[in-house]
């Protein structure tokens, strides 16, 4: 090694020392552990949090969101991450929470509890689905539908792949998941038959759809999540969101809810998992419907997403209300029963 390069290395070395003596001394000689933590990726997933589980305790984590840069725990040792809305923001932040030495993730569960777009096949206004499959909507080619071969039912198929209907190699590694049954089974169990919150304005919107599962009322039911962040809509997109779901899963997932971040979350848990932070095992998906992801009869695709996105369909705060509600069970329960959560999930 050269002169010039020992003293650039031993240069760069003092420069980091201080930053590096710096983040030792604010890491505790015993890390804090924690036995829950709730992801939300917005202000209002968040605020319904607060007072429930009185998340009072105030922490600012280095790398989080410049919009959400503390977590919010209580004194049972819960605490509740917001992310930040899309892919980018919920892995950064994830993973800036995951890797902080001041905290004991190792037996922690986590929640991600947000808001979706959902399939008037599946579900309703208010609908609170647990999923098994996490799906990534966004790792594909694309052919915009006016230039698109004839005879294809959509311009949307797998990476090096010839067409739709074709599975992809899984080259990102982020493409699919399959979250621990044995949580899933326990979550249901102790929520299956909550009675959920609804509005007037919801039902008066879904009674507009001919679906059986858009008309009803708002229940917990379990179907897969789809992320991307592309706020599609429409008939076409959402019969693909169906099909892709089916093929990347091999027949195994159901398309219920579209969302923006969950394979994203779920990759930066995977490598925290993989340096030793967490457990994979313990993450649990919620996603309650707010919109659906399609217009009823009589209107049209950019009416409906318009009243999505402007909160015309009535079903955004149920389905705010409906994640704490349902979510906010498992949580409860979890801290109540401490002890055998502690060493992995209970017989439902």
């Amino acid at each position: 090694m050269t002169f010039l390069k020992l003293t650039s290395l031993a240069a760069g070395l003092a420069l980091a020392a201080p930053l590096l003596a710096q983040a030792q001394a604010a890491a505790p000689a015993t890390p804090r552990p924690i036995k829950a933590v709730v992801i939300t990726m917005f202000g209002p997933e968040a605020e319904g949090w607060f007072q429930p589980l009185k998340l009072d305790e105030r922490i600012k984590v280095p790398g989080l969101s410049l919009d959400y840069p503390e977590l919010r725990c209580n004194t049972d040792d819960v605490c509740l991450l917001t992310t930040g809305m899309g892919h980018a923001n919920a892995a950064a932040s994830t993973l800036a929470l995951a890797m902080d030495p001041r905290f004991d993730f190792t037996r922690s569960y986590f929640l991600i509890a947000g808001i979706a777009g959902i399939d008037p096949q599946q579900g309703t206004l208010g609908t609170a689905a647990w999923a098994r499959w996490l799906i990534d909507f966004g790792i594909a080619h694309e052919i915009d539908a006016r230039e698109m071969p004839k005879g294809w039912s959509t311009g949307y198929y797998g990476l090096l792949t010839k067409g739709p209907g074709e599975k992809p190699k899984f080259e990102y590694r982020t493409e699919a998941a399959r979250l621990d049954e044995a949580l899933l089974q326990k979550a249901l169990a102790l929520t299956r038959q909550l009675p959920l919150q609804d509005s007037p304005a919801a039902a008066a919107y879904r009674a507009k759809y001919k679906e059986p599962a858009a008309r009803a009322k708002p229940t917990v039911t379990q179907c897969d999540t789809l992320g991307g962040d592309t706020w599609w809509h429409g008939h076409r997109l959402g019969q693909h969101a169906r099909d892709w779901t089916k093929l990347l899963s091999d027949g195994q997932a159901t398309y219920c809810t579209t969302q923006q971040e969950d394979n994203a979350t779920y990759n930066a848990l995977e490598r925290a998992a993989a340096a030793g932070k967490v457990n994979l095992k313990r993450l649990a998906v919620l996603r309650a419907g707010s919109n659906f992801d399609r217009p009823h009869p009589g209107q049209s695709a950019h009416q409906s997403l318009t009243a999505s996105s402007t909160g015309g369909t009535g079903g955004f705060v149920p389905a705010l209300q409906n994640l704490q509600i349902v979510g906010g069970a498992l949580v409860q329960d979890i801290v109540r029963h401490w002890p055998q959560w502690r060493e992995g999930v209970p017989q439902p």
